[in-house]
């Protein structure tokens, strides 16, 4: 079983950021000196790099890029199904690889279960960090006899009936 996000990205930063001592004014100096490094002005690696590319350092260095492709795969869902489909299904969770999406009408659900194996190849050659491993097609709400604070178990309103 995965642990909740919470912990895992709090088990990344400690990974990341280390031990108090290491945070240290002088500790990123210290680690240098002991590996041998030196660093001169002008020198290789101290040119600016473009935001991009420290933003994917930084997520990759996190362990940021599976939530982010996740959200992605779900803006992005309009241009994987096409605007029609998009219009009558609605993704509404991912979680543990598993994709859920909600459909206006249990035919729309039928008709997106048939088309399951294209819509997840589709999920895998454009969002592959996503981790998106089956799909769950679901109908419209069905209305439920539980109603209000004092609902009783049982079989409800049919156990009237004969």
């Amino acid at each position: 079983m995965t642990e909740p996000e919470h912990i895992a990205v709090y088990r990344r930063v400690r990974r990341v950021f280390g031990d108090p001592a290491s945070r240290s004014p002088d500790a990123r100096k210290r680690d240098r000196a002991s590996r041998g490094e030196t660093t001169v002005p002008y020198g290789t690696g101290r040119d600016p790099r473009e935001l991009d590319a420290v933003l994917d350092a930084l997520t990759t260095t996190m362990g940021w890029t599976s939530p982010l492709a996740k959200s992605e795969l779900l803006v992005a869902w309009p241009e994987l199904v096409g605007p029609e489909v998009a219009a009558h299904a609605e993704p509404v969770t991912v979680e543990d690889g598993l994709l859920t999406v909600r459909c206006d009408s249990t035919a729309w659900a039928q008709q997106l279960r048939s088309m399951r194996t294209t819509v997840l190849a589709r999920i895998a050659e454009r969002h592959p960090a996503a981790g998106i491993e089956s799909i769950r097609f679901l109908g419209p709400d069905t209305p439920s006899w539980k109603r209000g604070p004092r609902a009783i178990p049982g079989r409800g309103p049919r156990d009237t009936y004969g």
